[in-house]
C-alpha cells in the first residue's frame, strides 16, 4: 500500500460536483439559461422527490486555520438579522420561478459556523423559509454545529422547527494540534452537544475527524477515534486534511508543509484509523464517511440510494438543490450556480431584486454522461457503461488510463463495467480522475486542488 500512495497521491478534486468548479464554462452560462434549467428542474422533481435547500451562514468568530470555506471573521452579533433577511429575500426571487409550492425533502444549514447566529434568528430563517414551502415526509434537516457555541437552547430551537440531525467539528482531541489549527476545544465541549441532542431527540449525530494535520501523530488519530468511541456517533466523517494555502481568504499559510505528516504517517492516519472505525461497528459509506447500521446513510447505502453532491454524501436524491447565501452553489442538475462571496455584494444585489450569481456552468450531454459515472463511483463504487445511455465515444481512452489503475488491483474490469476492489476504495477520486475529460484535456499548469490521498 505505501507505494501505491506514494503513486497515486497527486493533486484532484473531490468530486462533489462534475464538471469540478475550476473548468465550468462560464462564457456559455447566464442568469436567464440558469432560470431555465432550474424551472425544468423544478417542474420535473417537485412533486416526484421534492427539492433540497443549502443556507450558507458564513459568519465564524475566529479562524479555525485548516478550514478552506468561505467565511466572514467578526465578533459582531449585529450582523446576524440583516443577513438573514437577505437569505429569505434571496429565497423569494427562486419562489417566484417555481409553478407550485415547492416542497423541501433536505435542508442544510453550513458555514462558516450557523451557530453563530442566536436560537431566535435561526429559528427566524427557518420560518421565513418554510413560510414558502411545505415539508417532504421524512423530511431531513440538518446544521454544522460548534461544539464550543452550541448550546442547548441552539439544539432545542432547530428541532421545534424540524431538525433532526446534527454535525459536530472535532478535527482532533490533541492540544497541540488544536492550538496549530486555531481550533481548542475539550472533549468535555464535544460530549455535552452530543448528550444534547440525543436527550432533545436527534436521530443522527456526526463528528467530523481529520487525519493529516498539522503536528498531528498516529497516536492522536487513535486517541480521537478511541474517544469518539465513548461517544458513539451515528455518522462519522473521517477525511484528509486539505492542504490549499494558496486559496484565498484561509489562514493555512500559518504552518509549514514540514508540520504536516509526511506520505507514509499520513498513509497509517487513514489505515489505523479506518480499521479502529470497522472495529468499533462503522461501515464505510462512500469515499471518507462511515455509518452505524441504524444510520440513514447506511440504508441509503444499502438500498443504492446513495446520493452526493455540495453538501456532501446524502441520503435524499434530489436533482434540484437551491443554494442560498454568499458564495454558496446550486445544482439544478443540468447546471451549476454560484452565489457571489462577497457579503455586501451578496446582500446589495438581493436588495435590488438581482439573483446574485457570480458564476457557473450549463452541462452539455457529455457532462451529464460522465457525472452519472462519478456519481455511481462515488456513491457505489461501480458504474457500467454497456447501457447505451451511458456509454461515451471516449470509453476507449478513459480504459486506456485506467490500466495501470487496473494493473495495481485497483479496480476490476469487464465488458462494459467497472468495479473499484477493497483495496481502490482510497484511490476513488484518482478513478474518477480517469473519467474526468476537462481535466485530462486541459492539463493545469497551477495546482487546483489538494492531494487526493
Amino acid at each position: 500500500m505505501c507505494s501505491l500512495v506514494q503513486k497515486y497521491n497527486v493533486p484532484g478534486p473531490r468530486y462533489t460536483s462534475y464538471p469540478t468548479v475550476p473548468f465550468w464554462d462560464i462564457n456559455t452560462f447566464s442568469g436567464k439559461k440558469w432560470e431555465e434549467t432550474v424551472k425544468k428542474s423544478f417542474h420535473a422533481s417537485n412533486s416526484v422527490t421534492g427539492i433540497s435547500l443549502y443556507i450558507h451562514l458564513p459568519f465564524c468568530e475566529s479562524m479555525c486555520t485548516f478550514c478552506g470555506c468561505h467565511k466572514r471573521i467578526t465578533k459582531r452579533h449585529d450582523v446576524e438579522l440583516p443577513y438573514i433577511k437577505s437569505v429569505l429575500k434571496e429565497w423569494q426571487l427562486y419562489s417566484v420561478m417555481f409553478d407550485e409550492k415547492p416542497i423541501i425533502k433536505e435542508l442544510h444549514l453550513g458555514g462558516g459556523t450557523p451557530t453563530f447566529f442566536t436560537p431566535e434568528n435561526l429559528k427566524y430563517l427557518i420560518d421565513g423559509i418554510l413560510r414558502h414551502a411545505n415539508k417532504a415526509d421524512g423530511a431531513e434537516f440538518s446544521f454544522e454545529g460548534h461544539p464550543n457555541n452550541t448550546t442547548k437552547e441552539h439544539l432545542q430551537a432547530l428541532y421545534d422547527v424540524g431538525f433532526r440531525r446534527v454535525s459536530f467539528g472535532v478535527q482532533d482531541y490533541n492540544e497541540t494540534v488544536q492550538k496549530a489549527i486555531h481550533r481548542v476545544q475539550p472533549f468535555i465541549n464535544v460530549k455535552n452537544v452530543t448528550d444534547w441532542s440525543r436527550e432533545i431527540g436527534y436521530e443522527s449525530v456526526s463528528h467530523d475527524i481529520i487525519f493529516g494535520l498539522p503536528h498531528q501523530k498516529l497516536e492522536h488519530v487513535i486517541n480521537t477515534i478511541e474517544k469518539t468511541k465513548e461517544l458513539k456517533p451515528d455518522r462519522i466523517a473521517f477525511y484528509s486534511y486539505a492542504h490549499v494555502p494558496w486559496l484565498a481568504g484561509n489562514g493555512q499559510r500559518g504552518y509549514s508543509d514540514t508540520d504536516l505528516p509526511a506520505g507514509d504517517d499520513k498513509r497509517r492516519q487513514y489505515e489505523v484509523g479506518k480499521e479502529l472505525l470497522l472495529k468499533f461497528g462503522y461501515h464505510e459509506i462512500g469515499m471518507d464517511h462511515f455509518a452505524l447500521e441504524s444510520d440513514s446513510l447506511f440504508k441509503a447505502m444499502e438500498n443504492k440510494s446513495l446520493h452526493r453532491n455540495f453538501m456532501g454524501y446524502t441520503s435524499s436524491n434530489t436533482h434540484l438543490m437551491v443554494g442560498l447565501g454568499a458564495s454558496s452553489i446550486s445544482d439544478s442538475w443540468y447546471g451549476f450556480a454560484q452565489n457571489v462571496k462577497n457579503v455586501e455584494e451578496y446582500q446589495n444585489l438581493v436588495a435590488n431584486d438581482i439573483i446574485p450569481l457570480y458564476r457557473g456552468h450549463i452541462l452539455t450531454e457529455e457532462d451529464q454522461i460522465i457525472r452519472r459515472h462519478i456519481l455511481n463511483l462515488m456513491c457505489q463504487f461501480k458504474t457500467s457503461w454497456s447501457e447505451f445511455k451511458l456509454h461515451l465515444p471516449q470509453m476507449d481512452n478513459i480504459l486506456e488510463r485506467l490500466k495501470e489503475i487496473e494493473a495495481d488491483g485497483l479496480v476490476v474490469i469487464t465488458k462494459g463495467s467497472l468495479q473499484i476492489t477493497e483495496k481502490g476504495r482510497p484511490f476513488v477520486r484518482n478513478v474518477c480522475m480517469a473519467f474526468d475529460l476537462p481535466l485530462q484535456k486541459k492539463k493545469p499548469e497551477t495546482r487546483l486542488f489538494s492531494m487526493t490521498v
